[in-house]
């Protein structure tokens, strides 16, 4: 696929936002978790081959801890063969892969501390120190 139609996936997948997806990203964004600074639905390129590029778009990714968060609803209880294989290609790329059912999100404090466990890095670098915008 070429890089525009990759952005254009990513507008729709942006403008098409689920009721958990919104739920998590107003606790995730702007810094707000330990000043980690995540995208959604951020296009993460695995191969290219000339002007073609092959992708996977994560419901939310944070770059500084390659750590890439996935929203599971009942559609992905069908698609298990799918999300293990591209989640063993995001691993082989060394981006460590969440998995979060939509029911969990029930308990959004544990949701958001199943996350934090998931971070590579000390809250004391720089990067993470920088104001949250609320």
């Amino acid at each position: 696929m070429k890089y525009h139609e990759i952005k254009e996936i990513k507008r729709k997948l942006r403008n098409n936002t689920t009721p958990p997806e919104e739920l998590l990203w107003k606790h995730i964004r702007n810094r707000k978790l330990r000043g980690r600074k995540f995208l959604r639905q951020h296009a993460i390129v695995y191969d290219s081959r000339e002007d073609e590029h092959f992708f996977f778009v994560p419901d939310f990714y944070c770059k500084a801890e390659q750590l890439a968060i996935e929203l599971d609803g009942k559609a992905h209880d069908f698609s298990k063969k799918k999300d293990a294989k591209r989640d063993a290609i995001l691993s082989e790329k060394g981006i460590k892969v969440i998995r979060i059912k939509n029911e969990e999100l029930i308990d959004l404090l544990g949701v958001l501390e199943k996350i934090t466990s998931s971070f590579r890095h000390k809250d004391e670098l720089p990067a993470f120190k920088r104001k949250s915008y609320q």
